[in-house]
């Protein structure tokens, strides 16, 4: 079992190992309390220092605004190993503001060290899996994944991929974020393949020829040319075995405009091609997602409005000590009514 930080002299002697490739906490640094604020350290000195470390409290975890909770899963595992008692919403539950998303009972000095990380988790994940439920609500019944692991930073891809899957995404590029809900990871593959190989249609017969049938045959129209041309071409070469086309047309270029995909659309129609599906990704946003659903795309790739979602923040409060009623000033002593919440551990 991992060795929790207990004094503030253990904070003091602690050093940081010479040549340390990488700054994200693992997973030992985090059980250890090595993430927390450092004034939790602290507060659990003292309580050991004047006898009340054993002092048993209930605490709740609340949210100023609403949301779709995400990250109640990874939250238990931090407290598994701990002597209390849990209760929380169901992960992908909505909830309103000031309602209780957790419930934790027990002696402060086990569990308090992890206050920090334990609303970070919360607030991080709920606030991708919050954007990624917005997103569903505009999409409606057309599905869209998870782009968004290249905008922040690998440790926490998989975090946010799989929040963005339990908000409503049907998947997710990034291969542990997929994987860590038991799916496969979505994607073809990028501009780079056809700049390397020189030609659009040329390297989508070479993707046809070496990936295995499960693995979409969506590909990149915007490479070398125009959209519309591309798209046929590809379309009347590859027949059946096309199952859709990508549009990521650059903002250089425009973007991706709702009269590109109409146009599209209507092309291959006409050419006899209404199997193959448009796929549009690149900066898109509710209102994009919006007008090129109306145009005629049929699924949605989306990064940045889901990875740069900003946290919905959540406060962790005392509501009894001793099984007494307390709270600061401004919040109302005793347990809230909460009656959604689920015994989860303990």
């Amino acid at each position: 079992m991992t060795k929790v930080i207990e004094t503030s002299q253990e904070i003091t002697k602690y050093k940081v190992e010479e040549g340390r490739r990488l700054f994200s906490a693992t997973h030992e640094e985090i059980l250890s309390g090595l993430t927390t604020d450092v004034y939790f350290v602290k507060t659990k000195e003292i309580l050991k220092q004047i006898g009340h470390d054993q002092t048993v409290v209930t605490a709740e975890v609340f949210a100023r605004r609403p949301g779709v909770v995400a990250g109640i899963e990874e939250t238990l595992n931090l407290l598994r190993d701990l002597n209390v008692e849990v209760w929380s919403l169901d992960e992908g539950e909505r909830f309103e503001p000031k309602d209780v998303i957790m419930r934790i009972k027990g002696s402060y000095s086990e569990f308090g060290i992890y206050e920090t990380a334990l609303l970070g988790v919360l607030a991080s994940s709920t606030g991708w899996a919050t954007a990624a439920a917005q997103v569903k609500e505009v999409a409606g019944d057309k599905p869209f994944f998870c782009f968004g692991a290249r905008h922040v930073h690998p440790a926490v891809a998989p975090v946010m991929e799989r929040a963005a899957i339990i908000g409503g995404a049907q998947g997710a590029a990034c291969i542990l974020g997929a994987k860590l809900l038991g799916l496969e990871p979505v994607g073809t593959v990028p501009h780079a393949l056809f700049l390397l190989i020189g030609d659009t249609l040329e390297g989508a017969q070479a993707y046809d020829r070496i990936m295995p049938p499960e693995s979409p045959r969506t590909i990149l129209v915007d490479t070398f040319k125009d959209e519309v041309e591309e798209s046929l071409r590809l379309a009347e070469a590859m027949g059946e075995n096309l199952a859709g086309i990508r549009l990521d047309t650059p903002s250089e270029r425009g973007g991706v405009t709702p009269g590109l995909v109409s146009e599209v659309r209507a092309k291959l129609d006409l050419a006899g091609f209404q199997h193959v599906k448009i796929f549009v990704s690149g900066g898109l946003t509710l209102e994009k997602i919006k007008s090129l659903s109306e145009a005629g795309a049929d699924s949605f790739g989306v990064g940045s409005y889901i990875s740069a979602a900003p946290p919905i923040d959540m406060t962790m409060d005392i509501k009894e000590v001793d099984g007494k009623p307390v709270a600061k000033r401004g919040r109302i002593p005793g347990l809230t009514p909460a009656p959604e919440l689920k015994k989860r551990l303990g």
